[in-house]
């Protein structure tokens, strides 16, 4: 019974968070004007600009410091190591959540492409095109590891739970980071940007190349010269980028 209420744990925390980062995506497209970020503002630029920074903000601690090793095993003296993700994707679900729900529109556009115009189907285009290589990108590496309900469901078959090897596949060839690449992607490619959304995006991405410094540093203790070599052959965050002279005379010293 204690087995099946962990899996039902996960798979709620799993459905939360889904439906909070479809809800996110959407609010920032403005496709569904109920749940756009944009609109009229109802608090000062500064106030308003101050809470989405702290809404942002909360949602990147959050991710930074319970996704360390040191956090885990901490929690993991309180709470089942199975349930450990699951409870990680919950809370990051209602964090995200929170945003959508808290975000304050600033006022203001940086630019607005007309929808008759052939550019914004560009635009728009690449926008979804971001949004699916994330959702794409964490099947390649297991969709379900990711969110928490493998773990659980192990548990609930009597298996043990094993860590992912690490493996270069599809997308993971060109880029190390593509779920980052599409939230990037995503948020930039877009054919209304107002002050809400630039601050979405550009708040966004800072905490992209600060989450991808703690992975990365979670990565190489984990896979070690495996995971260097990558490092040195594969782009962090823009495919197909040459890598660095420096890069490349570290690369031949491997070889």
């Amino acid at each position: 019974m204690k087995k099946v209420l962990q899996f039902t744990f996960s798979i709620v925390s799993y459905l939360i968070a889904f439906a909070s980062l479809v809800a996110w995506i959407l609010s920032t497209t403005n496709l569904i004007p109920h749940m756009a970020i944009d609109g009229q503002p109802k608090l000062s630029f500064w106030l308003a600009a101050t809470k989405d920074l702290l809404l942002i903000g909360l949602f990147g601690a959050h991710h930074s410091i319970t996704a360390r090793k040191p956090f885990k095993a901490w929690l993991t003296r309180y709470l089942p190591a199975s349930m450990e993700r699951s409870l990680f994707v919950l809370i990051s679900g209602l964090l995200l959540a929170n945003l959508v729900i808290g975000w304050e529109p600033l006022g203001g556009y940086v630019w607005s492409v007309p929808p008759d115009s052939a550019w914004f189907l560009v635009l728009l285009g690449l926008s979804f095109l971001g949004w699916t290589i994330l959702f794409v990108s964490t099947f390649l590496i297991n969709h379900f590891d990711l969110f928490g309900l493998r773990q659980t469901y192990l548990e609930l078959i009597g298996k043990p739970y094993t860590k992912l090897n690490f493996k270069e596949v599809s997308l993971y060839k060109y880029v190390r980071h593509p779920i980052y690449l599409g939230v990037v992607t995503g948020l930039w490619f877009t054919p209304t940007m107002s002050y809400t959304h630039l601050l979405l995006a550009l708040s966004s991405t800072a905490y992209v190349f600060i989450g991808i410094m703690y992975e990365e540093r979670d990565l190489l203790s984990e896979f070690g010269n495996s995971y260097r070599y990558y490092q040195l052959r594969v782009p962090r965050l823009l495919p197909f980028t040459r890598i660095s002279q420096r890069k490349s005379e570290a690369l031949e010293k491997v070889e």
